[in-house]
């Protein structure tokens, strides 16, 4: 249990709650049982550890003020809207025999004993916390939840859970899910879908390679002498136009008589 110290205090108004801000403090109210509202004063340094974790709203707490303890149980905490610094707490007495409603955190252990989880699978949390009602001096101090043998597809109910006597939930109509045991999520990227009639990329320039190797075969390179056939003769096609000009040039038409 978690002990603080308090003083008393006679602050009323903005001012003098800010100057008590200012120097270190956090205002406070305790309240409940039958004993009158008290205002109160709590050195932050000394909350301020206990008041960043996730079950602070649902711990017993022993205050000590001015010599006088008592528990209480934190109720409320009002934050600056920019700097999320606390600004004020409420504080609850811890009466036995009065019920209260709590929000407690569902801690897992023994995680490495899930065949589920060796597996691959993936703790699916649905509920990080559950709203209980229980009597103010048996406050559980969370909720613990056992994965040892669970497989991929188990489902963790509420009706699984081991709770304290007379510590009951407050959804009372169904059996709701806390946690699941999921199947490993594997991405598949899907395959573009090919258009009908539409030639491949590597297959048109395939095509247009050979296309252009094929008129090219047999032609001279540049400064190459174009090869003679058996008879000695240059290839119809490789004959130059400009040399079939001369030679008709160099006919003569025929006389007219």
């Amino acid at each position: 249990m978690n002990n603080l110290k308090a003083v008393k205090r006679d602050s009323n108004t903005n001012g003098q709650t800010n100057k008590l801000r200012a120097s270190g403090f956090i205002p406070a109210i305790l309240y409940g049982g039958k004993n009158p509202n008290t205002k109160i004063s709590i050195d932050k340094k000394n909350l301020i550890n206990i008041l960043n974790s996730d079950s602070f709203l649902s711990t017993v707490i022993e205050l000590d003020i001015d010599g006088k303890k008592e528990k209480v149980l934190p109720r409320e905490v009002s934050y600056h809207v920019v700097s999320n610094e606390p600004l004020h707490i409420d504080f609850m007495r811890v009466v036995p025999g009065t019920k209260i409603i709590i929000e407690l955190p569902v801690q897992f252990k023994n995680h490495p004993d899930s065949p589920g989880l060796k597996k691959g699978g993936v703790l699916n949390i649905v509920r990080r916390k559950v709203e209980l009602k229980c009597p103010a001096e048996k406050i559980p101090d969370d909720i613990v939840i056992d994965l040892s043998g669970l497989d991929i597809g188990a489902s963790i109910k509420i009706s699984t859970v081991n709770l304290p006597s007379e510590v009951t939930p407050t959804i009372t109509g169904r059996d709701f899910v806390i946690a699941t045991i999921a199947p490993p999520t594997i991405y598949k990227e899907p395959e573009k879908p090919e258009v009908e009639g539409e030639v491949p990329a590597e297959g048109a320039e395939g095509e247009a390679a050979a296309a252009t190797a094929e008129g090219t075969e047999g032609s001279p390179k540049e400064g190459e002498t174009p090869k003679k056939d058996e008879k000695g003769k240059e290839p119809a096609g490789d004959k130059k136009a400009g040399g079939d000009k001369k030679a008709y040039a160099d006919k003569k038409p025929p006389e007219k008589k």
